[in-house]
């Protein structure tokens, strides 16, 4: 731990789970080291930050909430778009909240684009906070040329660039917006190693991995108490994250591929889209919940059947419980694949996760000696990254 003087630190994101729950402790360690931390984030999620003993600092977002998953559309642009515009009519607001209480250093969501600007706009140092994977060695030319030259042959895509590129040119930044969103010039990233593609080909003196921050975030979730009939079975959970979870068919086939399992409790986590009746009746050996204390089943469960998205993919990690990986968007699917090639999951896509396709695919993982090693040592691994001490220390070192 280094000894800093204590200072001002801003952090910036964006109202989501996934954004958020990855800086929470984090921002409660470095609190607890002295420094003032001041939260820039809609309310919504302002109960949650100001629990870390920072100050949440609030602003009016114009993005699709958790609440709203299908607001994003379906083509890249569809998602590219809305950061852009929130971040312009973010950056008045921002500006004026910080005015004459500036920051000594900021730290932000890869999502805060205004964080950028108001870094240099005020001369102190800025951090990129990465909940998902980084861009690698050799991302550009493999990964993002791509994707932009299918952007601008269209329309939307000509008039996205241009207008990035003028809000950058107002705020006095000349780089590229590719390197704005992508490409920071200090980040700490809030996954394992083990999760990152290409990990060999990353430039560590940009980013550094800790792995999963977790702190007490078990204790603070709450805990499972493993009912009387689960006694002795075996327990898979079956969880798809707070977003996309509008999945009664793929509820039922979990329930389904356990059902005549007698030996096994299968706790189904169903979210707030899906409505309990849709799921048909509920076998005997399987209990339903809008919402459960993930990380502290896990710590019990021998299988997990997940999204993959990076909060959960990091907890199975963390525990070293097997999962069946079904993604659904976004990073979800590179994850998934990551997690296989590791060998501690199978990744099934949805249009394949029928209820045998689970079930051979949970018992083939749980009947492997080979996977509870893998599991293991992945387990380990993770551990010794150094979590949300080895963040603060990082950011700490930055400061002026």
């Amino acid at each position: 731990m280094t000894t800093a003087k204590p200072a001002h630190i801003a952090m910036f994101s964006i109202a989501a789970h996934g954004h958020v729950n990855p800086s929470i402790e984090v921002i409660r360690e470095l609190v607890a080291r002295g420094h003032r931390v001041s939260y820039a984030i809609p309310a919504s999620f302002a109960d949650k930050v100001a629990e870390t003993g920072a100050t949440p600092v609030i602003w009016h977002s114009t993005l699709p909430t958790d609440d709203d998953p299908e607001a994003w559309g379906a083509e890249l642009i569809d998602h590219l778009e809305p950061f852009l515009e929130d971040a312009i009519q973010a950056l008045p607001q921002l500006a004026a909240a910080f005015e004459g209480d500036e920051p000594d250093l900021v730290i932000h969501d890869i999502t805060a684009y205004p964080a950028v600007v108001l870094a240099r706009r005020w001369g102190v140092p800025d951090i990129s906070l990465s909940p998902n994977l980084v861009a690698w060695t050799g991302y550009e030319e493999e990964v993002a040329a791509p994707m932009k030259e299918q952007l601008r042959a269209t329309e939307r895509g000509r008039a996205y660039y241009a207008r990035f590129r003028a809000w950058l040119d107002e705020n006095g930044i000349a780089d590229d917006p590719d390197r704005v969103v992508g490409r920071p010039r200090r980040s700490i990233v809030l996954i394992p190693k083990a999760l990152q593609p290409h990990a060999d080909r990353v430039d560590e003196s940009v980013y550094t991995f800790v792995g999963a921050c977790q702190g007490d975030r078990g204790a603070a979730q709450g805990a499972w108490r493993r009912p009387a009939a689960a006694e002795g079975k075996k327990v898979v959970l079956v969880s798809m994250g707070s977003t996309f979870t509008k999945l009664p068919a793929f509820y039922r086939a979990c329930m389904d591929a356990f059902a005549e399992l007698p030996d096994w409790h299968v706790v189904l986590q169903i979210g707030k889209f899906t409505d309990e009746a849709e799921l048909g009746e509920i076998p005997a050996n399987v209990e339903v919940h809008r919402w459960v204390p993930q990380l502290d089943i896990l710590r019990q469960a021998d299988a997990f059947i997940t999204h993959a998205g990076a909060g959960g993919s990091q907890e199975g990690m963390a525990t070293g419980t097997p999962m069946v990986a079904v993604p659904q968007a976004v990073d979800q699917f590179g994850n998934a694949d990551m997690l296989q090639e590791l060998g501690i999951a199978r990744h099934i896509p949805m249009d394949e996760a029928d209820a045998r396709t689970l079930r051979d695919a949970v018992l083939s993982l749980v009947g492997d000696p080979e996977v509870t090693a893998r599991a293991e040592a992945v387990r380990a691994q993770t551990a010794g990254e150094g979590g949300a001490r080895q963040a603060a220390d990082l950011i700490e070192a930055e400061l002026p």
